[in-house]
């Protein structure tokens, strides 16, 4: 079957001179997105051969760490969110968002 269209999602990273990120850009030209500016991202790949995760994490130097907690948890409950659509496992997703409540308490994020 042969791919009758295909879509790219770019990452741009600015580096300062210790290599540390200073600047996050991403376009999605699909989506319109064009050079949005971003404080942080997480990238997760399955390599199937190796049966493992590959991933990127990355985070500006001027990201605000109050934000960062936001993220990670926004990040947890989208999480459980896709292991639901994947795998239709109720129990452990119910589980999830338990730690999901868990996690935003102890941080005070509701």
């Amino acid at each position: 079957m042969a791919n009758l269209h295909t879509s790219e999602i770019t990452l741009k990273v600015g580096l300062d001179e210790n290599r540390v990120p200073e600047e996050l850009t991403w376009s999605a030209q699909d989506g319109g997105v064009v050079n949005e500016e971003a404080k942080a991202m997480l990238l997760s790949v399955w390599d199937s051969k190796n049966k493992e995760s590959l991933k990127i994490d990355l985070w500006t130097k001027d990201m605000p760490v109050d934000e960062m907690k936001i993220f990670f948890h926004q990040t947890l409950v989208s999480l459980s969110d896709t292991f639901m659509k994947a795998t239709k496992d109720e129990k452990m997703t119910a589980t999830m968002k338990d730690f999901c409540a868990y996690f935003a308490e102890k941080l005070d994020l509701k």
